[in-house]
């Protein structure tokens, strides 16, 4: 699930990138445009919701290539994302546009 927000102050949106606890059975990072494709900058957080989510703040009027990564190294996409794209080695990833 993807939530976007207008962020205090600024031009900025907060996205909250979040899935369902019981679908997380080992911790997860969500890696994008928006942090260089880092696997410690933002990882999933359990939540007293019933998600495990993470909350990353970027500027309005973007798009952005994002996708998860679980500690054993599975790749996946958001079930939720509006798009995906493939880049030209056919890798697909999960857009975000806000």
């Amino acid at each position: 699930m993807l939530k976007c927000s207008k962020a205090t102050g600024g031009n900025a949106v907060k996205v909250t990138f979040a899935l369902p606890a019981e679908a997380v059975a080992q911790p997860v990072s969500v890696l994008g445009d928006f942090n260089n494709w880092d696997p410690f900058a933002h990882p999933l957080k359990k939540r007293s919701n019933g998600t495990c989510s993470a909350v990353v703040e970027v500027p309005a009027g973007s798009v952005y290539r994002f996708k998860y990564l679980a500690a054993d190294g599975t790749w996946f996409c958001d079930p939720e994302a509006e798009a995906v794209v493939h880049d030209e080695y056919q890798v697909v990833d999960s857009l975000l546009a806000v």
